[in-house]
């Protein structure tokens, strides 16, 4: 089998490449089949000089595909041969929340059957999100990736210089950068963003006629969350709150026992701060939307259930945009929607 293989010393493409791709090109053309076994890594490695890890990666990435399988003890065999003409897309999120997942399940039911699809998250960590990107060099046709990290502190960072140096290597035609494409990165990058200072700031500026009658706007900022958020949304706040001279306070979370006033008008961020918040307000018997005001960020299901008045991304259209620039092969810059939802709690 390892005749098979054509490797091309004076090629600029990676060695790894070649052998993921040479395998792929024998399993198309019939000349590698089902259950064959294939060469060990130091067998490979012996074979064409290579470094271990050179081989070690082209295997990685040939398992991820679920196209060849290691047995312990017995080597590695050819799992899949029937190799469908999908686009592979990786798609890489910060977290797991409810709103990130439905610009998944968007992003899926526009792309449909076209694409296969591999999420992965990273939980805002550095050193996972590098791993990540190193593991998968070459091995998708798109990378779909969202840039939001968190420093020891727990402060939000956009980006760091390793984060935007592994970024940069990865071919401008497969690069997507979703919802926070604060990175400096111009070329024939595709870009689905939102614009986070300016986003807060229209949207309070819409609910205007509403806000304006409360005595204070206090927003509940989370210094110390486990998935920090970007400042610019503090700076877009404080821009409306002086602008239209609205007296206003910055927490950093709803406190238990909160000293709750008539006339406050709070801004949530969190879930567990809006659960608190509500459950204090119900047990101190004011009535929501008249005595004491309440909007959220992000919009989910139980916020529209529980009839919470939102501004909000809206993450379908996010999803449903990069999608359909992948299907058509466009290019350029989207900003996504941002509205304000008034329902009955304000």
């Amino acid at each position: 089998m390892i005749k098979l293989i054509k490797i091309d010393e004076d090629s600029r493409v990676p060695k790894y490449k070649q052998i993921v791709d040479s395998i792929l090109h024998n399993i198309a053309n019939g000349n590698l089949k089902i259950n064959q076994k294939i060469p060990s890594i130091n067998s490979f490695s012996e074979e064409f000089y290579m470094s271990r890890d050179t081989v070690e990666k082209a295997y990685n990435i040939l398992k991820e595909r679920k196209i060849i399988s290691s047995i312990r003890g017995k080597g590695y065999y050819i799992t899949r041969t029937k190799l469908e003409s999908k686009v592979n897309v990786l798609f890489v999120l910060n977290k797991l929340s409810a709103y990130k997942m439905k610009t998944y399940n968007s992003f899926i039911d526009t792309i449909g059957a076209n694409a296969h699809t591999d999420l992965h998250i990273y939980h805002c960590d550095e050193t996972l999100f590098l791993n990540l990107l190193d593991k998968f060099e070459g091995a998708y046709d798109y990378y779909v990736i969202t840039t939001h990290f968190k420093t020891d502190e727990l402060k939000h960072l956009s980006f760091t210089d390793e984060v935007a140096k592994a970024i940069q290597r990865i071919p401008e035609e497969k690069l997507i950068l979703m919802d926070n494409i604060k990175l400096g990165m111009e070329g024939e990058i595709i870009k689905i963003y939102q614009d986070f200072e300016n986003d807060i700031y229209n949207a309070l500026k819409e609910g205007l006629s509403k806000i304006s009658k409360y005595k204070k706007l206090i927003l509940i900022y989370p210094e110390k969350a486990v998935y920090p958020y970007p400042r610019r949304i503090l700076h877009g706040f404080k821009k409306f709150c002086v602008e239209h001279e609205i007296n206003f306070e910055i927490l950093s979370e709803v406190y238990d026992d909160m000293i709750l006033k008539k006339g406050d008008l709070f801004i949530t961020i969190e879930e567990s701060d809006l659960v608190n918040l509500m459950k204090q307000i119900r047990d101190e018997e004011y009535v929501l939307g008249k005595d004491i005001g309440v909007i959220s960020y992000n919009d989910t299901p139980l916020k529209e259930l529980l009839g919470i008045t939102v501004m909000s991304t809206d993450f379908n259209v996010m999803g449903e945009t990069v999608a359909r620039m992948i299907l058509n092969k466009e290019k350029g810059q989207v900003k996504v929607p941002f509205n304000f939802i008034d329902r009955n709690s304000i």
